[in-house]
């Protein structure tokens, strides 16, 4: 049997991009300052989290071990690594630091072109655009017109929204306008149809995304985003994995936002839940549904949106052990010839100045069953993650990205 588990932790780098000055973040580690942050008593929060970071499975599946071929230093206590563990670092080729490059150069297509980008002042969007916006849909206005985090937005602009129906219009180092609106007062049905008018007036600035952003509550105390957020993104230039997968007779089972950021092409099912545990239930039981043949491809979004954006160190050390603590129940799962392989696409490094995401290289590590596993060393792109797999499910060789599979495997 063949089965493909694809984590993306999403902004989970581990530092030492080469490239990092040309994008303001050099020395920039997600991982590496959390780490020695906690060791220093920085990430400790009464009722969260105390001490040294803790995550003895991600350890023992070769998380260490990837930082060190990233920076050349592992910043967590030592570990025994599994059986069929392997470990190593990617670089990205393409020339961005956000979600849908990331994803899509994981995917096997690195972005050969460069997004188009909102500037970090206020107000962030041509005037000319919301104008626009405004009048197509009907809008007595909109709130916010700035780089915002989508936790910190609703808080400081939900109640006005409230009050007055405008919806709240933001956006980040992503190429992405996002639109945050109540899901009951506004309507969700009604943000999306805005999110649609506005997908096609960003097409000619090369937006990568627009995406939906519904919230709940009453007060600025009580608002809570629900999973029924939806990215309207431009398609691939390229076959992904995913349409890979498919074409062969296989499923893809897309967990997350997966799915709006490959504008559903190649995705056999979504499956949708709000935070990254009880999404980790979901992927579970994906993992449990899957056959010979099928990919199930994750994206834990909480590491990003609520810590790494925020630059919470204590909350996002917490994450990571909470997810590190939920790990040995996927991998129980594991059948002899599967393949578990977590990564991230970027780096959102909460000890960082400002709140965009950082330039870093991305750990590889997982498990193979049944596989002597290893280093597989530096990648030149996240494409070789997604051709090892395709190599390991089968598939003839893709254009972009060199398979890892026989070093895991232990052949040459």
């Amino acid at each position: 049997m063949a089965r493909a588990f694809l984590f993306v932790l999403d902004s989970f780098g581990v530092g030492g991009a080469p490239d990092g000055m040309r994008f303001g973040d050099q020395g920039s580690d997600t991982l590496g300052h959390i780490a020695r942050a906690a060791a220093s008593g920085g990430a400790d929060r009464d009722g969260l989290r105390q001490g040294p970071l803790a995550l003895p499975v991600m350890a023992s599946l070769g998380l260490g071990e990837a930082a060190r071929v990233a920076t050349g230093v592992d910043p967590l206590a030592p570990a025994k690594l599994a059986g069929g563990a392997f470990h190593g670092a990617a670089q990205e080729i393409s020339n961005g630091k956000d979600t849908i490059t990331g994803h899509w150069e994981i995917a096997g297509v690195p972005v050969p072109f460069d997004w188009g980008y909102f500037p970090d002042t206020v107000p962030a969007f041509p005037a000319e655009l919301l104008d626009a916006i405004v009048r197509q849909a009907g809008l007595p206005g909109t709130l916010a017109n700035r780089h915002a985090s989508g936790t910190e937005v609703i808080e400081v602009y939900g109640e006005e929204h409230l009050r007055t129906g405008k919806p709240i219009v933001y956006t980040s180092v992503d190429s992405v306008i996002q639109i945050a609106a109540h899901e009951k007062h506004f309507g969700l049905a009604r943000l999306y149809d805005l999110c649609k008018t506005a997908r096609k007036l960003v097409d000619p600035l090369n937006i990568g995304r627009v995406i939906a952003r519904p919230f709940v509550g009453d007060t600025a105390k009580t608002f809570e985003r629900t999973p029924n957020r939806k990215d309207f993104a431009v398609p691939p230039p390229e076959p992904t994995i995913l349409d890979r997968v498919v074409a062969a007779g296989g499923r893809t089972l897309c967990m997350g936002k997966i799915g709006d950021i490959f504008t559903h092409r190649g995705v056999s099912e979504v499956r949708k839940a709000a935070g990254n545990l009880p999404l980790f239930d979901k992927t579970l039981a994906a993992i449990d549904d899957a056959r010979d043949g099928d990919l199930v491809f994750a994206n834990f979004v909480d590491f990003d949106t609520e810590f790494g954006h925020r630059r919470d160190v204590a909350g996002y050390a917490a994450a990571l052990e909470a997810f590190d603590r939920r790990l040995p129940e996927a991998v129980a799962k594991l059948q002899t010839g599967d393949l578990l392989l977590l990564t991230a696409d970027h780096g959102c490094d909460p000890t960082w100045h400002g709140t965009d995401h950082t330039r870093e290289r991305v750990p590889i590590f997982g498990i193979a069953p049944g596989a002597p596993g290893g280093s597989v060393g530096l990648r030149n792109s996240y494409a070789d993650i997604g051709e090892t797999v395709a190599a390991h499910l089968g598939l003839e060789k893709g254009a972009h990205g060199v398979s890892f599979v026989n070093k895991i495997a232990g052949h040459a």
